[in-house]
């Protein structure tokens, strides 16, 4: 028993855990020891219960019902990640045949260990296991159509991201409503709208009928295609939370509060935050352009930036202002020397962490936490100010700006759908929110250019 336990696992010696420790990138030296504890620990229960295989599916369960009488169950979940990542280390190095947590991952198509954490811990493991494997994608009854159709509106040239997501819940609600196979169209969107009674829904449900059945009267010419409810559109869009556009003095505070950022252990970051605020207001940027700009990217010679296959498929090269460029300009000098790597491919927005560039759910968690700083967001929930509406505020400044310079922003419209990245300016419209100043300097160009017109016009009947 004795050298069977010691095939299949390292050891008693805590020399394992000591290589796993030393590779991993920590900020705090205490974080090393809480690692250490844990593991030491765990790896104790292992020889306590050892077996013909130790580290097995059922050795897992024991111990997290073992550590759930002693823990509550958010550090249970922590650190069961911290074990999870050991046994990874252990299973790749050749030591153990396999981490069991892992494949339990994989067999039930989970993305993290925290479902099947708690599936281990449920009374019934194998049936909450059971529940958490996810439907195959479209195997109902219309899966083939919808799966056809996809894959021709995306070799036509469209991205069809959103459209094929709808398509997919449509299809994860079919396979569990067996009893509607065969059904018409209108049954099956009446009984999808049913199922989840808001108005949302309802529009969603609507705008995946008529796409539906564009899709199923190629095979079937009798299907009727469902008329817009033009009504239910604006419900929707009036539920919405309209754009908040940040006025000068607002952006000027948000920017302060940016380079004030507390960030102690990472001292790039309040430059890093300004300088994206400012491409993001200056620039027009989206948060995902931003977070995917290289080095390479930048041309402070010629004053500008290049944005790569973006929404649309659009990649385009954008002229900054000087401000822009300034504030660009100091980041990079602060960037090279903080020890940043300098190739071209590397990320503009870099840190010090592994992936070596912030992801856009971190910079849109930072981002968010600068408009809180600076008072202009709630200390929690999803009101108030977004990060997205710095893009609503470009344009309308944009706007603002010709209309004072005496220029008819009508002519200029597709230049900045251009360096928006839209593809028409129809897209541009929806940035177009109107505010009090904008309609002023609208009626006021009306006034000078288009009511004598309109007077004459009248003299003449």
């Amino acid at each position: 028993m004795g050298e069977s336990f010691m095939r299949t696992w390292p050891g008693t010696d805590d020399d394992s855990i000591n290589r796993h420790l030393q590779q991993l990138q920590v900020r705090r030296p205490r974080t090393i020891i809480v690692y250490r504890c844990i593991l030491v620990g765990f790896q104790r229960f292992v020889i306590k219960h050892k077996c013909e295989s130790p580290v097995r599916q059922l050795t897992i369960e024991a111990w997290l019902h073992d550590r759930a009488t002693q823990w509550p169950m958010h550090l249970v979940l922590h650190r069961t990640r911290i074990v999870d990542r050991f046994l990874d280390f252990l299973a790749n190095e050749g030591t153990i045949p396999a981490n069991p947590l892992f494949q339990l991952r994989v067999r039930y198509g989970q993305r993290t260990s925290m479902p099947v954490v708690r599936a281990l811990l449920a009374p019934k493991p194998e049936e909450a296991l059971e529940m958490l494997r996810p439907q195959p994608h479209f195997a109902s009854f219309l899966g083939d159509l919808m799966r056809h159709h996809i894959e021709l509106m995306q070799a036509l040239g469209e991205r069809y991201d959103t459209q094929a997501a709808r398509f997919l819940r449509f299809d994860r609600f079919l396979q569990g409503r067996l009893d509607l196979t065969g059904q018409p169209l209108a049954i099956l969107l009446r009984q999808w709208a049913i199922a989840n009674p808001t108005l949302e829904h309802a529009w969603e449900c609507d705008e995946l009928g008529r796409n539906l059945a564009k899709a199923w009267r190629r095979v079937d010419p009798t299907i009727v295609m469902p008329s817009p409810d033009r009504r239910l559109k604006c419900q929707v869009e009036r539920q919405r939370r309209q754009p908040y556009i940040y006025t000068p003095e607002e952006i000027r505070h948000l920017l302060d509060v940016a380079l004030q950022f507390p960030s102690p252990r990472a001292t790039l970051r309040p430059l890093t935050l300004y300088t994206m605020l400012v491409l993001a207001y200056c620039a027009g940027l989206r948060v995902s352009e931003i977070v995917h700009l290289d080095l390479g990217d930048v041309n402070l010679k010629d004053g500008e930036i290049a944005i790569r296959d973006t929404k649309f498929f659009k990649s385009r090269t954008l002229p900054l202002t000087h401000s822009a460029l300034a504030a660009l300009g100091e980041y990079l000098d602060a960037r090279r020397m903080a020890g940043a790597p300098q190739h071209g491919s590397s990320g503009l927005f870099w840190h010090e962490q592994h992936a070596g560039r912030y992801s856009h759910v971190m910079t849109e968690k930072l981002l968010v936490r600068v408009l809180r700083f600076a008072g202009m967001k709630p200390e929690t929930g999803r009101v108030g100010p977004r990060i997205h509406d710095l893009r609503h505020a470009f344009v309308v400044n944009r706007m603002l700006t010709w209309y004072r310079e005496g220029i008819n922003p009508q002519t200029r419209l597709p230049y900045l759908a251009t360096y928006l990245g839209h593809k028409d300016i129809n897209s541009t419209l929806v940035y177009l929110t109107i505010t009090q100043e904008l309609l002023q300097q609208a009626s006021g160009r009306f006034r000078a250019f288009g009511a004598h017109n309109l007077h004459a016009d009248e003299g003449e009947r």
